[in-house]
């Protein structure tokens, strides 16, 4: 390994940091509400057995490119694939993260603001309307754009100081919280009166309300619920140490994911259904309904800060791999330029949220394809660049990369049966593109 590259200080940091990188919007936010319009305890299965199948053999793909190459996302491409269009793969997740991390932002930014609020006590209040609160929030330049500016500054500063001392450093102190702060909002919800029907609708499968949607939208998040697609993963197991294992490293990132999304179904569904609330409240669930929810319990404020604040990391720790590839792809992690990278790169970020965060203000009534700004990114990132990204990784490690290398790398660190291999070969070559390709053509209303 080039020893003039940063690398994790343990397995245990690469670990919290990529679990971190997946754990955000996903997990907390559009799992809940997507299990809650989709079927509940069945969605829940389909999700894991998705999860396990696709997006666990993508993640390990991801980590084998990076060390493979030793080099950050777009570099990996050149080194192993040189003067091929297969170069291009890293510049798209570039872009896509970009894009994304645009979005993202604001809506990090949002969460920011009502977690200071919560703490502050500024969020539950006596006859408060909680959908005119978000709407205030969201509909206020000043507000939305000062949110951005402080989460990207957050951003900036961790990623500014490299790998160990600003992502996996935060990362070990962050993740460990915000398992403790879900296993606290976990219990209370528990003890809610009424608290089992939620219990039973999340985790009891009923497969009459099944679809065809349902199974898609499962398929989609098994995706995006571990931040597959756009290279980010390449990235950070480039600076992994060989002896460290890479199918165990993945399947611990997964098995946290589906804890995380285990974890906010318990928080979330047994509380709705305790007030009498419908589960498919949709993308309101977290700003405008579970306020209304927690004010309704004792020590409500409380319980709802502390969901923030989980919250708040989870996107925090997700943004993290979004601005670090951005960086590492015009610094391969040279600590000279990276400060100044990181600074830079953030400040472009601002700018081009600014868009995106004024699509519910000043820029509400300007559309493009008949969406606004903030909604138009997310679907050309989640439903284009995304699906798109992902079919060209599995095809690239499956047609393109040296299969001694992939399975040197695969087999690193452990003493797994030659069959585990073949396995998760036959899933990359075949079920995976396969799969990519009907979520792809679904999303665009093909099929």
């Amino acid at each position: 390994m080039n020893t003039n590259r940063e690398t994790w200080s343990s397995k245990f940091g690469f670990i919290m940091s990529s679990a971190g990188a997946a754990i955000g919007l996903g997990a907390i936010w559009k799992f809940p509400y997507v299990a809650g319009t989709s079927g509940g305890g069945a969605f829940l299965l389909l999700f894991i057995l998705f999860t396990v199948l696709i997006g666990l053999p993508m993640l390990i793909s991801e980590f084998i490119i990076g060390r493979g190459a030793q080099s950050e996302a777009v570099s990996a491409y050149k080194k192993l694939a040189p003067n091929s269009l297969w170069t291009m793969t890293g510049p798209l997740g570039v872009i896509g993260c970009f894009l994304l991390l645009s979005f993202y932002a604001v809506v990090g930014g949002w969460v920011l603001i009502y977690t200071i609020m919560a703490i502050g006590g500024r969020v539950i209040e006596p006859n408060a309307s909680y959908p005119e609160l978000f709407g205030s929030i969201t509909g206020s330049p000043l507000i939305t754009l000062l949110g951005l500016a402080v989460f990207l500054l957050i951003n900036m500063i961790v990623i500014s100081v490299g790998i160990k001392n600003g992502i996996e450093k935060a990362s070990k102190y962050m993740m460990p919280i915000l398992f403790l702060l879900f296993l606290i909002l976990v219990v209370r919800a528990l003890t809610l009166e009424g608290a089992l029907e939620g219990v039973r609708f999340f985790l009891q499968p009923d497969f009459t309300k099944i679809t065809a949607e349902s199974v898609l939208y499962a398929l989609g998040q098994s995706f995006f619920a571990l931040a597959v697609g756009f290279s980010c993963m390449v990235t950070y197991s480039s600076y992994l140490e060989k002896k460290v294992s890479i199918p165990s490293s993945a399947s611990t990132v997964v098995v946290m994911n589906i804890l995380v999304s285990l974890l906010a179904g318990l928080a979330i569904f047994p509380v709705v259904f305790a007030f009498g609330l419908e589960p498919a409240e949709g993308p309101g669930l977290l700003f405008m309904v579970l306020p209304a929810v927690f004010s309704q319990m004792p020590l409500g404020e409380l319980f709802l800060a502390i969901f923030l604040l989980l919250f708040l990391f989870a996107t925090l720790t997700s943004s993290f791999s979004l601005l670090e590839i951005i960086v590492s792809a015009f610094t391969d992690n040279k600590r000279s330029t990276r400060k100044r990278t990181a600074w830079l790169s953030g400040v472009v970020v601002f700018f081009a949220g600014i868009p995106a965060a004024l699509s519910f203000s000043k820029l509400q009534n300007f559309h493009v394809f008949g969406k606004t700004i903030f909604d138009a990114t997310d679907f050309l990132v989640s439903n284009i660049m995304l699906p798109l990204g992902c079919l060209l990784i599995a095809l690239f490690i499956s047609i393109k990369m040296n299969k001694q290398l992939v399975e040197a790398e695969f087999g690193i660190g452990h003493s797994l049966s030659p069959n585990l291999f073949k396995v998760w070969r036959f899933l990359m070559k075949w079920v995976v593109p396969l799969t990519i390709v009907i979520v792809f053509l679904s999303t665009l209303g093909i099929i």
